[in-house]
């Protein structure tokens, strides 16, 4: 074809080149051998291979994907897996003792769960990283849906339909009033309980022949479902703050003792990152009694119903005691926590504590006190050490075995019936040697280290053991001294902890129960109503639509079909009712 200068079948003829290259002046393709090295052409763009993201756009997609709700999803349904190995397993910061007992009795499993941080969880390199994610994927994606809502809040209602039949639920009558009146009374109706839009000003709404007015309501069903979302941030703020600047510490009292809130009263502290020291509060308390209801008939016989720790404190107990604050009286009880300030004491266990005392060969008493002795089930069995440093070393007595608070025997065994202190009775194994206790190695008071100890035997060569009641003393063999049981205290364990701003993980509750209430109940709907000349009179079709799904719109159109035909005899039943 001639006089065509984009015909791509006219010209020379060229086909496009492994390496094509373009004439400074012509632009023409010209053709280059097969094994023609390639040169970029100076597009950067170029050479990118179909799918290539330059750091930028691939710095965006990776936001994208972290923002987006599917993955705070998966970060939430994390965060709640990886919660449960707290749970289950014993967590250092919790109970120090019983994560002790878990890894002396799981030696192989200790290894594995120290380098994954399962004892302590809360406090692990992983579960801060899902954490922290998942603060982020929230704030990504909540803080655009705000902005995305406030625009829509804050813009008019959608025009009227052409056809307002064609909706789902609608209906239209006839009548002989002026289009105008029609629409103005359906403004004054829709105005009530609406956000309104007419497709005239009010002023001019009267006199109008052909319009509609269009009435929203329900946008606070979107503003409940982002509070939602939004508390969830709070709560996890909340909670951030929590872990970062308070602390939890356990520690365990024999009654009659008392506690000081400073650190070296503590067995077993959980400090927070960024906790303070210094912030502590200056308080102080002692446990007087501890008194349990027990059940002493029924097929629930032994077992505990009630626990009360009577006890009194004061608020401050810093510099000269004439400046402490006045004493006051309080009964502990589970689920009842003393507050002070804004610590929180809780009683989360207790046990018994024989009051025993050791002498030497010669007499010298190397212990006297009450020693705890930790439950092993559920009627307070319970295992203790005593360990007492002789007078020389070499000379220590170490003793090691168990606590029945109601003995008996039965077909030859020992055997605890239930938990009440009835028939105390104590069944010890007995140790001469250097338990290691002037070394300078911190150890456990519930554990004793037997290797430079050796056990005391009767002399037939049979293993010794000492089996006391209250009030009784027994002579250890070859000399080595004596053993006296006097009687039994209670310990308590008490857990102290300090959350500041739990306020903001209580508003975020709040502000949730608030958001899904909202959400769940508030229906959000649109209703027109439309008028216009029609064979000499007014037709007037009204429409409404559930935004949300499944809700019954019948009586909506009633009601507003209603409201505007007051006292109008001339006008005639609606024609549908959909």
């Amino acid at each position: 074809m001639t006089g065509s200068t984009n015909d791509p079948t006219d010209g020379p003829t060229t086909r496009p080149a492994t390496g094509p290259t373009t004439g400074p002046t012509t632009g023409t393709v010209t053709e280059q051998p097969e094994d023609a090295a390639w040169k970029p052409s100076g597009d950067r763009d170029h050479h990118r291979r179909a799918g290539e993201l330059t750091a930028r756009e691939f710095l965006r997609w990776t936001w994208r994907q972290l923002t987006s709700m599917r993955t705070a999803l998966v970060l939430l349904l994390l965060l709640a897996l990886g919660a449960i190995p707290g749970s289950v397993i014993p967590q250092e910061g919790v109970d120090a003792l019983k994560t002790q007992d878990w890894k002396t009795a799981h030696p192989h499993l200790t290894p594995i769960y120290d380098r994954l941080s399962l004892f302590s969880v809360y406090h692990s390199p992983w579960f801060a990283a899902i954490y922290l994610l998942l603060m982020i994927s929230l704030v990504g994606c909540i803080v655009p849906r705000l902005l995305v809502y406030w625009r829509g809040y804050r813009q008019q209602p959608p025009p009227a339909p052409r056809n307002l039949t064609r909706l789902p639920d609608h209906a239209s009558y006839t009548t002989s009033e002026e289009p105008g009146v029609v629409l103005e009374r359906a403004a004054r109706h829709l105005t009530r309980r609406h956000r309104l839009a007419t497709s005239a000003p009010a002023s001019e709404l009267g006199s109008a022949e052909d319009g509609w007015v269009s009435g929203e309501r329900g946008q606070l069903r979107e503003a409940g479902n982002l509070l939602f979302h939004l508390s969830v941030l709070v709560v996890l703020v909340g909670f951030g703050i929590g872990s970062l600047f308070g602390y939890k510490g356990g520690v365990i009292l024999v009654v009659g003792n008392g506690f000081s809130n400073s650190l070296t009263q503590y067995d077993d502290f959980d400090p927070g990152s960024l906790f303070d020291a210094a912030k502590m509060e200056p308080f102080c308390f002692t446990v007087h009694d501890f008194k349990v209801d027990w059940i002493q008939s029924g097929p629930r016989q032994g077992m505990a119903r009630g626990f009360q720790a009577p006890l009194t404190y004061r608020t401050s107990c810093s510099g000269d005691r004439s400046t402490w604050s006045p004493e006051r009286s309080y009964n502990l009880r589970v689920n009842h926590p003393l507050t002070i300030g804004g610590t929180q004491i809780f009683l989360i266990g207790h046990g018994y504590a024989p009051v025993i005392t050791v002498r030497d060969g010669q007499g010298h008493k190397l212990y006297d006190g009450p020693t705890v002795f930790l439950p092993e089930s559920s009627n307070f069995e319970s295992f203790g050490v005593v360990k007492a440093s002789g007078l020389k070393v070499g000379q220590d007595i170490g003793l090691e075995g168990l606590f029945y608070p109601t003995f008996a025997l039965i077909d030859g065994d020992p055997v605890n019936v239930m938990g009440d202190d009835k028939n105390p009775t104590l069944s010890l194994l007995a140790y001469v040697g250097d338990l290691g206790l002037n070394t300078g190695v911190p150890q456990s008071v519930y554990e004793m280290d037997k290797a430079g100890m050796r056990e005391l035997k009767k002399p037939d060569g049979k293993m010794f053991r000492v089996d006391l009641q209250r009030h009784e003393t027994i002579q250890l063999p070859d000399g080595a001294g004596s053993v006296t049981f006097h009687g039994v205290k209670h310990w308590t364990r008490l857990q102290i902890s300090r959350t500041p701003d739990v306020w903001l993980t209580l508003l975020g509750v709040v502000l949730a129960l608030i958001g899904l209430l909202g959400s769940l109940f508030i229906r959000p709907r649109r209703v027109w109503v439309r008028a216009r000349r029609s064979d000499g009179g007014t037709l007037v079709e009204v429409a409404a639509l559930d935004r949300s799904g499944g809700g019954d719109l019948a009586p909506v159109l009633s009601t507003v079909v209603d409201s505007l035909r007051p006292g109008d005899d001339a006008a005639e039943r609606p024609k549908e009712l959909a």
